[in-house]
């Protein structure tokens, strides 16, 4: 397979376009190991005549740096998942809905706003497995929040829109993991998901556990550090690189951009004889708009160990678990939640 791989590329460097030939020579030098000896040569092929289409055909991908281009809209793979020739399909499926879009950011959007339907999938934790290819989500119609952003990742790509998987790998309070995506507009990267919030990039359910968390995404070229994969812990086949601080500053921008001010306030749940601390899921709302969450200290945990949020001064806010609600006015002294 080495040998034909070299062949294959002797082949592009004689009938080839410069552009092609960079482009199968960023990825011949940049894939997994496994990849160079297993990948089918149309799959590569049929990759860099698509991805070349869209730089050709669509106006925010011919502006894009080359460096962003190669990186983050090339690449045949998201994650570590089975390898497949997913682009001419998602191509097909999806340039139709972007062609009307005079932006990038619109591009984004109708992306967002027709994937579910066009791919026919449904967040499920019954899926087979956590990186599913495209086709395998498909086929079951279901799939993860890692199946699901791999799905988004590789759609927004077929468009000539860059884009890269984004997630932690447990939020702060260790309730959990999750997976996203990111794209590239006009030189920053913004967030969103396959189910997108209405108020658009940048915006989720998510920002009050990502800004206090250790969040990646991840690279096709090696970043001096591993994407940390749940499903696979031991792997360090995925580059990635640290993106915690942007989450941080999203998310301060988010609080406090409601109010003129902010402060923090510790919450404890207590309960039963002695009012022992209770270990409990609290989200904190203002109206519609979720500013935070986090899980509260127990009874094992350090007397001095409160849930923190960073919330509107003098601002109203409800306070949610599992066996109910509190109104609360925010003051300066921490508030104890009674069960």
């Amino acid at each position: 397979m080495r040998l034909f791989f070299a062949f294959l590329l002797a082949i592009f460097a004689v009938s080839c376009s410069s552009d092609r030939r960079e482009a199968m020579e960023f990825l011949r030098t940049w894939m997994p190991a496994g990849d160079r000896d297993t990948l089918p040569a149309k799959l590569l092929q049929d990759n860099v005549r698509f991805a070349l289409k869209a730089r050709q055909e669509f106006a925010w991908t011919a502006a894009l740096p080359d460096s962003i281009f190669l990186n983050e809209v090339l690449p045949y793979a998201v994650v570590d998942e089975p390898r497949e020739n997913w682009r001419p399909a998602f191509y097909e499926l999806f340039a139709p809905k972007v062609r009307g879009a005079r932006s990038v950011r619109e591009a984004i959007a109708a992306v967002n706003r027709n994937i579910n339907e066009a791919v026919g999938v449904e967040y499920d934790t019954r899926r087979a497995r956590t990186n599913q290819s495209p086709s395998e989500s498909m086929a079951q119609g279901m799939a993860s929040c890692t199946g699901l952003s791999i799905i988004l990742v590789d759609a927004l790509r077929s468009v000539g829109i860059p884009a890269r998987f984004a997630g932690t790998p447990a939020w702060w309070d260790d309730r959990g993991n999750h997976s996203w995506v990111e794209v590239w507009v006009d030189g920053e990267w913004f967030f969103t998901e396959f189910y997108p919030d209405p108020a658009g990039l940048n915006h989720s359910w998510f920002v009050p556990d990502a800004g206090r968390s250790k969040v990646w995404a991840t690279s096709f070229k090696p970043t001096g550090g591993a994407f940390p994969m749940v499903w696979s812990p031991q792997s360090r086949d995925v580059h990635g690189v640290d993106v915690s601080r942007r989450y941080m500053d999203v998310y301060r921008s988010f609080v406090i951009g409601r109010a003129s001010s902010g402060e923090y306030v510790e919450v404890r749940v207590v309960a039963g004889e002695g009012d022992r601390r209770q270990a409990v899921n609290v989200d904190v709302f203002a109206g519609d708009v979720q500013l935070a969450g986090g899980r509260t200290s127990g009874p094992r945990d350090d007397e001095q160990r409160f849930l923190t949020f960073w919330l509107p001064r003098d601002a109203e806010v409800v306070l949610r678990w599992a066996d109910g609600e509190k109104r609360v006015q925010i003051g300066s002294e921490p508030m104890t939640v009674q069960l």
